[in-house]
């Protein structure tokens, strides 16, 4: 009683209403969380005007010509040799006189010394070529924040620079991948990969989904909320092991119209076991699972494994093609000075052996910083990194994605 006593005095004292506490109404929390979610969208809508990271319009930063020589596997020296001599592209060259380029620029200098040089086994340009197979990589783990978006983000565009013609798929309902090239559902009317499946809203092809990215060689196919309907089509679709294979066949179908067009689709699977990440799994020709140096997350990722391989087990009566190049484990948010993590990736290497990548994603200020702005290391100004923690953060990245890029390139017999 003196707790409202005091309370009745402060309001008088200040002119303020007292509320009284009684039984709250019960709500609908659909019709609350609708309208709560489209405020949401509305106000980073309004943000976006003012800002616009639109795909096409999103700028992508100047490269160094130390980064240019890194991602065509030449020296430096060789390069401003190339510009001394007038062959090439030509640099924006700084007051200090540091020569850079931009993306499109560093294509123009793969082709022009595969052109040049000795490149029988296509050293500067990696395409594909004759019986090579499209490589598609799923990036997969039932938990949220393990890093998979991120993975999947630097990865596609490390290939990109590296000159793979590259396709990024947003499978993930909430598409977080897709925001992070400046799509934000709701108010762009992405497409996404439902929309070329026989099940989707329309009739659409996967050539009318694909959209490009500021990265040169690199394309997306978004997501939206329509995604979720295919979680819910199973039991209403699939009536005998024809029409399974159907079902699980429709994004492996998709990806083979534009087969000739890319050499690596690497996929951003949604947080679960569902239907969308077995169909993502039989299209895979590897897996790459992200996995968090924690107790808890190894807990919940071995049960959810389990569970997974026991669906795609059991879903083999439909004659689906489950067979992969390689399955690798990555760990994620690794901080190298904690004892307790350190521990537990000592654990995941004595189970997993051979199957763990050697290189794990450390955990970085930079990368949470960078997608405060909807960008990735890669399109972060150098002038914005601070010297040796953000470097090395890049570093650890450029191990990790050049370790995948190297398994992709043994999967086509050139190592």
């Amino acid at each position: 009683m003196a707790m409202f006593a005091w309370k009745r005095a402060f309001c008088r004292q200040n002119g303020l209403q007292m509320n009284t506490f009684s039984k709250p109404s019960p709500f609908d929390f659909d019709e609350k969380i609708l309208l709560q979610g489209a405020e949401i969208s509305r106000r980073l809508d309004q943000l976006r005007r003012e800002k616009p990271p639109q795909i096409g319009k999103k700028m992508l930063r100047m490269f160094s010509m130390a980064e240019v020589a890194h991602y065509l596997g030449v020296s430096p020296n060789n390069l401003k040799r190339l510009h001394l001599e007038g062959k090439g592209p030509v640099p924006r060259i700084s007051a200090a006189g540091r020569r850079s380029y931009n993306a499109e620029q560093i294509q123009e200098l793969r082709f022009y010394l595969d052109k040049t040089g000795k490149s029988d086994a296509k050293k500067y340009v990696p395409h594909r070529k004759g019986t090579d197979t499209l490589q598609v990589v799923a990036i997969v783990n039932v938990n949220a924040g393990s890093g998979k978006t991120t993975t999947a983000a630097h990865l596609a565009q490390h290939l990109a620079l590296t000159g793979h013609r590259v396709l990024t798929v947003d499978l993930d309902p909430q598409a977080t991948l897709s925001a992070l090239y400046g799509l934000q559902p709701g108010f762009n009317k992405n497409p996404s990969i439902f929309d070329s499946w026989p099940i989707g809203e329309g009739l659409a092809s996967i050539e009318d989904v694909i959209l490009p990215t500021n990265f040169p060689g690199l394309d997306i196919i978004p997501a939206n909320l329509q995604l979720l309907k295919y979680q819910f089509s199973m039991p209403s679709t699939v009536h005998d092991a024809v029409e399974g294979q159907r079902f699980f066949s429709h994004f492996a179908k998709a990806l083979a119209i534009v087969d000739h067009r890319y050499d690596v689709v690497v996929i951003d699977c949604p947080p679960d076991a569902g239907y969308l990440t077995l169909t993502a799994l039989i299209a895979a020709t590897s897996i790459l699972i992200t996995a968090r140096p924690h107790m808890l997350d190894l807990i919940s990722m071995g049960q959810s494994m389990v569970m997974l391989g026991n669906i795609a087990g059991a879903i083999k009566q439909f004659r689906v093609n489950a067979e992969v190049d390689w399955l690798r484990y990555l760990i994620t948010c690794y901080d190298p000075a904690d004892v307790t993590q350190a521990q537990m990736v000592g654990f995941m290497r004595s189970v997993l052996t051979e199957e763990i990548l050697t290189h794990p994603m450390v955990r970085s200020r930079a990368v949470f910083d960078a997608n405060l702005t909807k960008q990735t290391l890669y399109e972060l100004e150098r002038s914005s990194l601070t010297r040796g923690t953000d470097e090395r953060a890049i570093e650890c990245m450029e191990a990790v994605n050049s370790e995948i890029q190297d398994l992709i390139h043994r999967a086509w017999g050139r190592m």
